[in-house]
């Protein structure tokens, strides 16, 4: 009786090692059929290429604000005149307030 028993116990594991490898290789045949009947997501959806547009121009200075400048730069020039600021800080200065 014992080794019909450890026959039955052998039977058993192979079969169920047998069946568990089919089914995996079964799983794994079905996926790559699937993968192959869709087309890859980026081929399949891929979006319109996007144009690119130049930023829109500075408008014009306002005359206002041109006038302001003038005066900011002649203030300058006074500050220049007295002493007070040595040649490269004006011109530093007049190019920062001109926006040069």
């Amino acid at each position: 009786m014992p080794g019909l028993l450890r026959g039955v116990a052998r039977t058993a594991v192979i079969a169920g090692t047998a069946t568990s490898v089919s089914n995996r290789v079964s799983r794994r045949q079905a996926n790559r059929w699937a993968q192959q009947e869709q087309p890859p997501p980026q081929q399949a959806y891929a979006p319109p290429p996007q144009q690119a547009y130049a930023p829109p121009a500075a408008p014009p200075p306002a005359e206002d604000d041109m006038s302001e400048k003038i005066a900011q730069v002649k203030q300058l020039g006074e500050l220049k005149d007295q002493g007070l600021l040595t040649d490269a800080e004006f011109a530093e200065q007049k190019r920062r307030i001109l926006g040069f």
